[in-house]
């Protein structure tokens, strides 16, 4: 990777899925916003408890940053990767089958500035409809 001109955190969205009978409906999606960025400018690393994101941007003559310890496990190797010039999409596989969502995305309660709910994301399980305002906390754990 180059070398730096500015390190900079990015916006990080996020929503999920739970479900104690089918895997593939018990993820975490996740959408790092960056532009820009080539896909052999790229390294990600991601752990069952950890994910890190660091991309150049040559037009930019930036380097994005993200390190995030998660909430819970996640098994890397059942989740899923896109990178568009953009942003990078993630669909982290949980590790446990759990009907409860996670109350948050990190492992630390202190809320992080750079990240939001994705609520395009949010939908209805059963019927893939918009869900009312009201439910989006406990959805996506605030």
């Amino acid at each position: 990777m180059p070398a730096k001109h500015a390190n900079l955190q990015r916006a990080v969205t996020w929503a999920q899925r739970s479900s104690t009978t089918e895997p593939e409906k018990n993820h975490i999606y996740m959408t790092i916003v960056v532009p820009d960025v080539d896909s052999k400018n790229l390294k990600l690393d991601l752990q069952p408890s950890s994910l890190e994101y660091t991309g150049y941007s040559e037009s930019k003559k930036a380097t994005y940053h993200v390190k995030m310890d998660l909430f819970a496990e996640i098994d890397p190797k059942e989740s899923k990767i896109n990178h568009s010039s953009r942003w990078t999409e993630l669909v982290l596989q949980k590790k446990e089958l759990n009907e409860e969502y996670w109350p948050r995305l990190l492992k630390d309660k202190q809320k992080v500035h750079y990240i939001k709910t994705n609520f395009d994301k949010v939908r209805d399980i059963d019927y893939g409809l918009p869900l009312n305002h009201a439910d989006f906390p406990s959805l996506v754990g605030g």
